[in-house]
């Protein structure tokens, strides 16, 4: 079991930038994939951006924010990081970080066992 406590939201412009954390805790948890979703309000959750380890690291993004979003890890910290750049409105959401058994980065939320309870952003126009 993966414990998972979010930080780092807040309220920002259009254009503004926020860092997302996550810190993970438990057994084997190094060998955990590590995603971030959200979930507006009256919306269905969505994927956002993973992280795996395996295969010398691989990473995939929602195509909503290619280029505006990126995630790292700190194994020896046991952090995932979140950068969003270039915030835009419809980012507006709690945002939830998820671990996963999977070998890939997958954008599947089916594959995501344990979940921290978010973070919320906000972005005004």
């Amino acid at each position: 079991q993966v414990q998972l406590v979010e930080s780092g939201g807040g309220s920002v412009k259009a254009g503004g930038s926020l860092r997302l954390s996550c810190a993970a805790s438990g057994r084997l948890v190094s060998l955990y994939t590590l995603a971030w979703f959200r979930q507006a309000p009256d919306k269905d959750r969505e994927f956002v951006a993973a992280f795996t380890a395996y295969g010398g690291g691989k990473t995939s993004y929602a195509a909503s924010v290619e280029g505006r979003f990126s995630i790292s890890r700190d194994n020896d910290k046991n952090l995932v990081t979140l950068q969003m750049d270039n915030l835009r409105p419809e980012d507006s959401a709690l945002y939830y970080c998820a671990a996963s058994g999977s070998v890939v980065p997958s954008k599947d939320s089916r594959l995501y066992r344990s979940w921290g309870s978010g973070t919320q952003v906000t972005v005004s126009s």
